[in-house]
């Protein structure tokens, strides 16, 4: 019998980008739409879901999370006459990782989440003091009450690089949280030990959009 920790190594989970043309993006979200349904009707699927940036609607962005590699649907592709550029695969592996139950999380009726992804670059030689700042804040983070999920992950490309995702079950608990005390020592990694300002270009706000609709 496998140990939870060599099952849980076995995880895939990728952000796949995608910069569609003027005009089709209502199509490309039917598509993504679709394929969310059916990944999270496999039960080598942990998560998937489907968003467009609020600054820019053509910005698509696909999660998911797998058993496996095997598991995941390699050979899916979007028709790429419709994008702009090659859609971008980003590889990530998370760090206090979550149960298959926890990020199938529903919020509740009256609930309108946030959802947040931050990428992060950290100067090289700092990864370690990034990770345990979020080791020692990440019980904290996620045992607020306006929190559905908080996950980090390192870019499997490039240690330097990290990524959050938090998704929030209002505007005002995503406010909470940044006047939050246990989020000091991490504002404090961000103003020291990073390349640059990720608020500028790092953060994105993701809106999801439902698969039932074109």
């Amino acid at each position: 019998m496998l140990s939870s920790t060599y099952v849980a190594a076995q995880e895939v989970a990728v952000l796949t980008r995608y910069e569609v043309k003027k005009g089709y993006e209502k199509k490309v979200c039917k598509v993504l739409g679709k394929y969310v349904r059916y990944a999270i009707g496999l039960e080598s699927n942990i998560m998937a879901e489907a968003y467009y940036e609020q600054e820019n609607p053509s910005i698509l962005w696909l999660i998911e999370r797998w058993s496996s590699k095997g598991a995941l649907e390699n050979g899916w592709k979007l028709n790429q006459i419709r994008l702009i550029q090659p859609a971008e695969k980003i590889y990530i592996k998370d760090l206090e990782p979550i149960s298959k139950n926890e990020w199938r999380k529903a919020p509740k009726k009256d609930d309108k989440p946030v959802t947040i992804m931050l990428f992060v670059d950290s100067r090289e030689g700092t990864e370690g003091n990034f990770k345990a700042v979020y080791h020692t804040a990440m019980p904290q983070f996620r045992s607020e009450p306006g929190v559905i999920n908080y996950q980090l992950s390192q870019l499997e490309e490039d240690s330097t690089r990290f990524v959050t995702y938090e998704k929030f079950r209002s505007e005002d608990a995503f406010q909470y949280h940044l006047n939050f005390p246990p989020i000091q020592p991490v504002i404090d990694y961000l103003n020291t030990s990073i390349k640059k300002q990720p608020f500028q270009t790092g953060l994105h706000r993701l809106i999801p959009f439902s698969p039932k609709k074109p």
